[in-house]
């Protein structure tokens, strides 16, 4: 398969540090890049190795060149309007969430994706870390029997980029919240209660899947939680695991034997982690939490014309599920 060429539209701090790094270690060539400003794109084709075309106009660069699929990652006001764009000019697209800042405004975006015939994947980066591809392998496989319950908890300080309990949950506990569909299946009843204060968020939910699967989520997006956590607890009917920090899965087994448990060595549990060494550089970073794994995702659907797992059209539920969390909260 010939090397994907991408174009580009932002290249901001977050596009920076996660996005064009691993654009790079996918395989993928930088074609151009388009900002407010042509000496802002310059300088980030200079920072990557690219030798492609600057440009400060989105629509020119979506008319000039030809390229296998373009990336968005550029304010969440702006991003609508840009993915529409791509699409009225036949483009395939791959945008940094959110995509629609309601689940009516999705909609629209996967139904014009689906006229237009091309292909449009939502950066839900987590879907693709290999800590939950591992846990979804283990759901989906009945290894330890079905999913009973989780417990999942997301903290982090949000308080620079949130300023309420709307954009907290569609800018930063959005992506727990769309990995509870992945790992889980589609909710049918939840309930939740707030301990709000202005840009201060604490939640707690309350979760039933349609297939039965229970679950409890806390959120938080306080100062407090300057080192970010998340973790995820999964019950089977034969065993547990626990998904921590996107570096550890812990996975434990019933064992039934004879006698009183604690009498032997009986029990176990396998605990997987990634190498450490000082060869990773920051890509150890970048594949673990799901950056390498989404844009190795994109460039497949862009030359093979593959819905992606993340595309627009499923985006609609997890924008859907944010505002029925919304709803809940008491």
């Amino acid at each position: 398969m010939t090397k994907a060429r991408l174009c580009f539209i932002g290249a901001g701090f977050h596009a920076s540090t996660n996005i064009f790094p691993s654009v790079i270690e996918a395989g993928a060539h930088i074609q151009a890049i388009a900002t407010r400003h042509i000496e802002r794109s310059q300088d980030a084709l200079r920072r990557f190795g690219s030798t492609g075309n600057a440009y400060d106009n989105v629509e020119l660069m979506l008319e000039q060149e030809k390229c296998d699929g373009v990336v968005i990652v550029a304010q969440p006001t702006d991003q609508t309007d840009l993915v529409q764009q791509c699409i009225a000019a036949g483009k395939h697209v791959y945008v940094d969430k959110p995509l629609g800042w309601t689940a009516i405004e999705a909609l629209q975006i996967a139904n014009a994706a689906d006229q237009a015939g091309v292909q449009v994947m939502v950066g839900f980066m987590k879907r693709y870390a290999p800590i939950y591809t591992q846990l979804k392998e283990l759901i989906t496989a009945h290894t330890l029997g079905k999913v009973r319950s989780f417990q999942l908890s997301f903290a982090v300080d949000s308080t620079p980029f949130c300023q309420n309990e709307e954009q907290y949950i569609k800018l930063a506990a959005i992506h727990m919240i769309d990995l509870i569909r992945f790992l889980f299946g589609e909710v049918h009843q939840l309930s939740g209660f707030r301990n709000n204060h202005h840009e201060h968020i604490s939640q707690s939910i309350s979760l039933q899947l349609a297939n039965g699967v229970v679950g409890n989520v806390s959120f938080s997006g306080m100062t407090a939680w300057s080192r970010e956590s998340e973790k995820i607890a999964v019950t089977f009917e034969h065993g547990f695991a626990c998904a921590d920090e996107v570096t550890t899965l812990q996975i434990h087994q019933a064992i039934k034997q004879e006698g009183l448990p604690w009498q032997s060595l009986a029990e176990y549990d396998q605990v997987y982690t990634p190498s450490a060494s000082a060869m990773s550089g920051g890509y150890r970073d970048l594949y673990l939490r799901g950056f390498v794994g989404e844009m190795v995702h994109f460039i497949q659907c862009c030359q093979t014309n593959q819905l992606p797992d993340s595309s627009a059209t499923d985006n609609v539920k997890t924008m859907e599920l944010c505002d029925r969390i919304l709803a809940s909260l008491l």
